[in-house]
């Protein structure tokens, strides 16, 4: 008697009993030895960490009886419900978001036609219903037996995360190996967390690079969490272990909205608006050389003094990141003067970039503190592209339609002092600390060229140039003259930049700004 027919004749007690085994077997769908092995490793198991990931209680499986196609060669003798993937949805905070959880136990965690057909459908969901999608990447590939029609399956991934890209947010974390083309989901997502230690991703492995290159590399410096967080940028955090990167996805999204159509999400705040902070009156030194941390600055201003961080070890001369103002979720951006006093370069450009274009993406306020004296020069800058890797931050700045706040701290030099979210690449409010310098070049700089052959004729050149440098200081290296044209609004006691911005973003919150209509700007990428 087919099965079909046997469950006909049973009671509802016996349905009962056997949807209850049945459950049982497919949250236990990988072997005794694979769980083992993984567990060994310090490892959350796929459907541990999709219950870890959201509020308790609040996962809901989808599709858990799902099963490989009958036709998928040389496996009919096991087919295991689930198929290697854990997909569904629960809250984060209250809110709503999917998530699918690839299972490193079933079958390496191989991709096959209906493994891809359950995080399509998730994805399909979260973008109806404008809802966040996480997806927790733990697996070998495509699985072979399937041949094309499961590299068909991950096309089809792809395409969707294109689809959904400024749309809703996409958020990947890899806990376990992610290679090959399947690299290329987590990297058109807005963030990607990875786990010291057993986070992998690469195109291709050691094997292969030792093969066509001869370098000798080891899995975690081809394709590890600090490699990726320090040296490529894929990684946007990094965790030391599943539990702390599960966490770090949810304080991450509570900064973003469910979708594209939401305003920045508000939290009512505890810390006072008319808060001022005393301590970032002596913050920047009277040496103008001298570095300091703009974090402590960002710190000061914000909520509680929380920002969270974005790619805090990749271009780490600019630093990105969210935090609250008032309330209302910001994305900030600040160049380092610690590193390379600040400059942008082709990885800060980049970085800051891709950051500016996210928080317009999803209606995210952005604030920017600026103390930037130029680009960096060099034949490896300008040989490896600087001009246009520059140009995606002022494309970015330029593009975004967010109510846009900026604060000068100290040096606003040259061309970048434009692209920094400058008056004139409409920035809504823009203020200046009295240490703020606006030119298009610094002091000892413009002296050398402007008054070159005084300097040659001079009695004693050291003395006349000292001279000089102190009259370009005292007539441009100030916010004065940037604010008599209007291009500062205000020249602030730097104690009250949290007031002052607070009021801004409230002043700004129901910005609306039209852009031609066009198919899409064409970025230089």
């Amino acid at each position: 008697m087919a099965e079909s027919e046997k469950r006909a004749h049973e009671t509802t007690a016996e349905k009962l009993e056997w949807l209850q085994d049945l459950r049982r077997e497919a949250r236990h769908a990988g072997s005794e030895k694979s769980v083992a092995k993984h567990r060994e490793a310090g490892k959350l198991l796929a459907r541990e960490r999709a219950e870890k990931l959201c509020d308790p209680g609040s996962f809901v499986e989808l599709d858990r009886y799902v099963r490989h196609r009958e036709s998928n060669f040389g496996m009919l003798d096991r087919r295991p419900y689930g198929d290697a993937v854990v997909t569904g949805y629960g809250t984060i905070f209250g809110r709503r978001v999917f998530v699918f959880s690839q299972d490193f136990t079933v079958f390496g965690g191989s991709l096959s036609e209906v493994f891809a057909e359950k995080i399509c459908k998730v994805m399909d969901l979260a973008a109806k219903y404008g809802c966040p999608v996480v997806g927790i990447n733990d697996s070998g590939g495509a699985r072979i037996q399937e041949g094309v029609v499961s590299l068909a399956g991950y096309a089809e991934i792809f395409w969707r995360n294109v689809q959904s890209s400024g749309v809703i947010p996409q958020i990947s974390l890899v806990m376990g190996p992610c290679a090959g083309g399947a690299v290329y989901s987590p990297a058109m997502t807005d963030f990607v967390l990875m786990v010291e230690g057993t986070s992998y991703m690469f195109i291709t492995g050691p094997d292969v690079v030792k093969t066509v290159t001869g370098e000798e590399v080891t899995f975690e410096e081809l394709g590890g969490a600090l490699t990726h967080a320090s040296k490529s940028g894929v990684a946007h955090l990094v965790a030391p272990d599943e539990e702390a990167a599960l966490e770090d996805a949810r304080y991450l999204l509570s900064f973003l909205p469910q979708n594209n159509t939401e305003p920045t999400p508000y939290d009512e705040p505890s810390d006072p608006a008319d808060r001022e902070s005393p301590e970032l009156d002596t913050l920047v030194p009277d040496e103008p050389t001298k570095p300091y941390d703009i974090k402590s600055v960002i710190s000061a201003v914000v909520d509680d003094g929380d920002f969270l961080e974005i790619q805090p070890l990749f271009a780490d001369n600019i630093v990105c990141g969210f935090a609250r103002l008032g309330g209302y979720s910001v994305g900030v951006v600040g160049n380092q003067p610690r590193s390379l006093a600040g400059v942008l370069d082709i990885s800060s450009s980049e970085k800051a970039a891709r950051f500016v274009r996210t928080c317009d993406a999803f209606n995210i306020p952005l604030v920017t503190f600026v103390d930037v004296p130029g680009f960096l020069p060099g034949t490896a800058q300008e040989w490896g592209g600087i001009i246009r890797h520059g140009a995606k931050l002022l494309y970015a700045y330029c593009e975004a339609t967010v109510p846009k706040l900026t604060v000068i701290t100290r040096k606003a030099y040259g061309g970048a002092y434009d692209v920094m979210s400058s008056k004139h690449v409409r920035a809504d409010f823009n203020f200046a600390w009295p240490t703020a310098e606006v030119a298009v070049m610094g002091p000892d700089g413009a002296v050398n060229i402007i008054f070159r052959q005084e300097l040659a004729d001079a009695d004693d050149p050291d003395a006349r140039r000292a001279e000089l440098i102190a009259d370009y200081r005292e007539a441009f290296a100030n916010p004065y003259a940037a604010a008599e044209r209007g291009y500062v609004d205000e020249v602030i006691e730097p104690r009250r930049t949290r007031p002052v911005l607070i009021d801004a973003l409230r002043t700004a919150i129901t910005k609306r700004e039209r852009r031609p209509p066009r198919k899409h700007g064409n970025i230089p990428l």
